[in-house]
């Protein structure tokens, strides 16, 4: 995933779908945006799973001063795409919320494609990655996919809709589907996928099928990184339950 082609300050400022009311003090991020922007796709990128990050590490990630990462994380913090922790002597950023995170996938799905005679092979990120706390990348768009295909969920506008017998699937695999809908977030979200260019499951739904297959160890984050890999015990799982065959 790259977004080296794309500019954050213009996108921002411009963008349709995200206007100056959401984006109060994008105009202050303009300044030193050549550098800007490289380092923002350094640490947007990493920062996606939902981790936070010490401004020391972001700054190694990037190959810079700590002064230099500080003035540039402010003006990504000012903008509205990070959030800043206090902790201590540290000060620790993150994804400021899901609606960030569902941008970046979006500008994502711009990046031009390399035309090559042979596809070239798939990328740990490509197979499976969170994308900020759902699964995205070939998984998360098979499983969605085939939760579609048999019936437990209904495509409806850029949601999906959960039928009663998808209500009665997810509940019997241990998801509070009645803490989601009190929850106040968007349900069940559709995501087009950067990699696949077809869709996967956002949302709460996405988020919490995400958070209980970890819990399962059907699938394991790749350290350092947002890919995920699939297990023994999670191919099988997700081959019985839903006849997904996995890549890795």
């Amino acid at each position: 995933m790259s977004l080296a082609h794309f500019d954050f300050c213009e996108f921002l400022t411009t963008s349709s779908k995200v206007g100056r009311r959401a984006w109060p003090n994008v105009s202050s991020i303009r300044r030193s945006r050549k550098r800007l922007n490289l380092n923002s796709e350094v640490w947007l990128l990493a920062l996606l799973d939902g981790r936070s990050l010490p401004s020391t590490e972001l700054a190694q990630r990037a190959g810079i001063t700590c002064q230099t990462a500080s003035s540039h994380l402010a003006k990504l913090t000012e903008g509205g795409l990070l959030q800043v922790i206090p902790q201590g002597r540290h000060r620790y950023y993150r994804i400021a919320n899901a609606r960030v995170a569902e941008l970046l996938e979006s500008i994502a799905r711009f990046a031009p494609r390399k035309e090559t005679c042979r596809p070239e092979p798939k990328s740990l990120m490509e197979i499976a990655r969170t994308c900020y706390n759902h699964l995205a990348g070939s998984l998360g768009v098979r499983i969605t996919e085939a939760i579609v295909g048999q019936g437990l969920l209904r495509e409806v506008g850029r949601d999906y809709q959960l039928t009663k017998k998808g209500a009665q699937w997810f509940s019997d695999l241990g998801i509070d589907i009645n803490g989601l809908r009190e929850s106040g977030r968007v349900f069940a979200r559709q995501c087009l996928d950067w990699s696949e260019r077809r869709n996967h499951l956002a949302g709460a739904l996405g988020s919490a099928l995400a958070q209980h297959l970890f819990e399962l160890g059907w699938i394991e984050h790749v350290r350092e990184s947002r890919a995920v890999r699939i297990t023994e015990f999670g191919r099988r799982e997700l081959k019985r339950l839903l006849g997904v065959a996995c890549d890795n």
